[in-house]
């Protein structure tokens, strides 16, 4: 469905990705792991044309892009099968969850407001929002705020969703809800392309997961197969770093 060849990316003398190919297939939940600064969520960003990359080609659904020169259609084609989920929810705080979750189907995908109503309830349904259709952001825990950024990324019926860490700026008691939510949608056959550093979700969730680090993937495979069984040092390495203790028996 998504197959992602050769990236490079530069920021000045910065050498953030450096040859990246990776593929997704359809129903994939794909983590991505890796220390602060491997260029995970450059990838994504480049993958939704929030970065331009400065070499390589995206393949969707046998289309082929190139990643620098792509034009504004191509873009909007690719945009229209492509949702992302930001690190700090980017809502609009003066729009209640319902119009955040309505804005991109009414403007971006031209549906009449009656129907994008009714979608925009559906997803918030589906995010356990049902009773906060008319709150504002302000009136919205941080967990809250994100599942309305997930609802939204829904209701557009994207062929897939990009997570870039987005339990990261929740407080510890709002993760639960979000990765739960997120556990049903991939359960419902959503392709999933996720940045993150919850271990859990990676091993109990995703059926591929990768390591980057330094621009480049060092290593990647099933979740039993990485967290059990890793081949490569610099991956064993981080896991000892970030798994807890009673998984060390297994690196």
């Amino acid at each position: 469905m998504l197959e992602i060849k050769d990236v490079h990316k530069s920021f000045g003398k910065n050498e953030i990705l450096k040859g990246v190919s990776l593929k997704i297939d359809k129903g994939d939940v794909v983590v991505i792991l890796g220390p602060s600064g491997s260029g995970k969520t450059t990838l994504l960003r480049i993958i939704n044309f929030l970065e331009r990359a400065d070499k390589g080609h995206a393949i969707f659904d046998d289309t082929d892009v190139n990643l620098k020169t792509a034009s504004k259609k191509q873009i909007h084609r690719i945009r229209q099968k492509v949702a992302f989920i930001f690190q700090n929810y980017n809502l609009f705080h003066n729009k209640t969850a319902l119009e955040n979750v309505t804005e991109g189907l009414i403007i971006g995908r031209k549906v009449p407001k009656k129907e994008a109503v009714e979608m925009g309830k559906n997803a918030l349904d589906k995010v356990g929002l049902s009773e906060k259709y008319h709150a504002y952001p302000s009136e919205l825990s941080g967990g809250q705020q994100q599942r309305v950024g997930i609802a939204r990324a829904v209701a557009l019926n994207p062929d897939i969703i990009l997570f870039d860490e987005p339990t990261s700026a929740l407080d510890p008691e709002w993760v639960g809800e979000v990765l739960n939510v997120m556990k049903t949608i991939a359960k419902e056959g959503t392709t999933m392309l996720v940045v993150t550093h919850e271990m859990s979700f990676a091993k109990d969730v995703a059926n591929k997961v990768i390591f980057m680090d330094g621009g480049v993937i060092v290593e990647e495979g099933t979740p039993k197969g990485i967290f059990t069984n890793p081949k490569e040092d610099r991956t064993r390495q981080f896991l000892r770093r970030v798994l807890p203790e009673d998984y060390m028996v297994y690196i």
